[in-house]
């Protein structure tokens, strides 16, 4: 009789979803059969120009390490290799005898060229590279105008969204692994360590960070008792109000259909009041952004709105100093330097302050929204492009359902709403710690009070007429 042949190997290329439970690609590969490995690659065209202790490369090897673990217990293993992806996942195919491939969907301009490029090489040697979502609940054509268009107004995205999810649950379903786990391929893992991979260890636990899926599944724990005040208390900085959440949504530590499930499960037994449908509202902000990347790739270096590409930014040494100032904390006003320090020193930034400071950067100091949005790519440790992307788009009036130009942040007066007494102010700012809470807000109009902090540096009212003038310009 015949011995049928075995199934193809098939390799499962893990990149911002690193977990071993409800994984698309992962779970989809197990069906296939097996042998299935399961492989990362520290992609050197993402690493290069990373400074040495960049938080997020030390997150991405705590998180594989665990990973590494589970899959072992699970009889798998972590294939961890460092080169660049294009050249190497058609060469670990082709060296572990892999028909395919399969990966969650990337929706950056770069990456889906990297996978495209990786596709093309596969299919030369007579293998595939399937691609699946796993990132998002709904993406690409998923949800469109009635016109089969992309919606560029949040509302009705919003509520095409919800409509989508109500009629079909099943998009909320678990994408188990462990039913199927005798299919992955034994092994031993193998993972280089940082210093190898050219960067320096960084003390994640001294920044509140902890890595992999039992970080993430602490976070959200943590973060759901505080659902129902979270719509008041997601504005206030010195509360921990907020999920803590954007790294690991972001790396794929935590699974989004198991959040916005929980999220659902929780509206549905009648707890988690306003916040829980505020908070999936902000999920549904970040798979707006998604999409936005993905049918208009050309935000990435340009505005979304043609017309304020027009705009005269500030230019020069002047304009360079003014950048160097709001990047080292040096603007003079509290609430903004305070925010700066949070993220120079954390790699995290509190969503009500990244609008103030991104505002303060475009229409106070007149500098081009892409400068700061490079500086938090680099800084932030949950950088998303799209997120990053919209929200300085948002900030400085350019993007879709953006904030009008003529909306323009008061530092102080934010200052004094969102930070009364300056508890966050003073927790970065020691140096303020005799102003009152009436003073801490404008320590100039305080003078011998707040020695060696420095004087504003621009007069916002100024700046906000020069603002106006800049856009009205624009817009004529």
């Amino acid at each position: 009789m015949p011995v049928s042949n075995p199934s193809p190997a098939t390799l499962v290329w893990l990149r911002r979803d690193l977990r071993s439970f409800d994984h698309a690609a992962l779970h989809r590969a197990l069906q296939e059969g097996g042998p299935v490995y399961c492989a990362f690659v520290f992609d050197t065209p993402i690493l290069a120009g990373l400074p040495r202790e960049d938080r997020r490369v030390a997150f991405i090897h705590a998180t594989l390490t665990e990973l590494a673990s589970e899959l072992e217990k699970l009889g798998g293993h972590l294939i961890v290799r460092h080169g660049d992806a294009r050249d190497v996942i058609p060469a670990l195919a082709a060296e572990l005898g892999a028909a395919t491939v399969h990966a969650n969907d990337d929706y950056d301009p770069q990456a889906i060229a990297r996978d495209r490029a990786i596709a093309a090489a596969l299919e030369q040697s007579g293998r595939r590279l399937c691609l699946h979502k796993d990132h998002v609940i709904l993406h690409k054509e998923e949800v469109l105008s009635q016109a089969g268009k992309p919606l560029t107004v949040f509302t009705p995205y919003k509520n095409a969204w919800l409509k989508k999810l109500n009629l079909d649950p099943s998009l909320l379903a678990p994408l188990h692994v462990d039913p199927y786990a005798a299919r992955l391929a034994p092994g031993r893992s193998t993972l280089p360590t940082l210093a190898q991979l050219g960067f320096d260890d960084v003390d994640l636990a001294a920044i509140g960070i902890e890595g992999g899926m039992t970080g993430g599944a602490a976070a959200f724990d943590a973060f759901v008792p505080k659902l129902a005040p979270y719509g008041v208390a997601r504005d206030f900085p010195a509360q921990r109000g907020t999920s803590q959440l954007s790294l690991h949504l972001r790396f794929g530590t935590v699974s989004i259909r198991h959040v916005v499930r929980t999220i659902r499960d929780i509206a549905a037994a009648g707890h988690g009041g306003d916040g829980g449908a505020v908070w999936l509202a902000e999920l549904i902000w970040r798979e707006f952004y998604q999409q936005i990347l993905y049918h208009f790739p050309h935000v990435v270096r340009s505005a979304f709105k043609p017309v304020y590409d027009r705009i005269q930014w500030e230019t020069g040494a002047e304009a360079d100093a003014m950048f160097a100032a709001w990047c080292e904390a040096r603007t003079g006003y509290p609430l903004v330097d305070a925010a700066m320090l949070q993220l120079h020193r954390t790699g995290f930034m509190h969503n009500r302050l990244r609008m103030v400071t991104a505002s303060f950067l475009v229409k106070d100091l007149g500098i081009d929204w892409r400068r700061g949005e490079a500086w938090f790519a680099l800084k932030l440790n949950d950088y998303e492009l799209a997120s990053n992307n919209g929200g300085w788009q948002w900030a400085a009036s350019s993007g879709c359902d953006a904030q009008p130009f003529f909306r323009i942040f008061n530092p102080v007066t934010q200052s004094q709403k969102f930070d009364a007494e300056g508890t966050f102010i003073k927790s970065f700012l020691p140096q303020l710690g005799k102003l009152n809470a009436k003073e801490i807000h404008a320590p100039w109009l305080a003078p011998g009070k707040a020695a060696g902090y420095p004087p504003p540096i621009v007069q916002h009212d100024v700046a906000r007429q020069r603002t106006l003038e800049r856009y009205a310009v624009v817009k004529a």
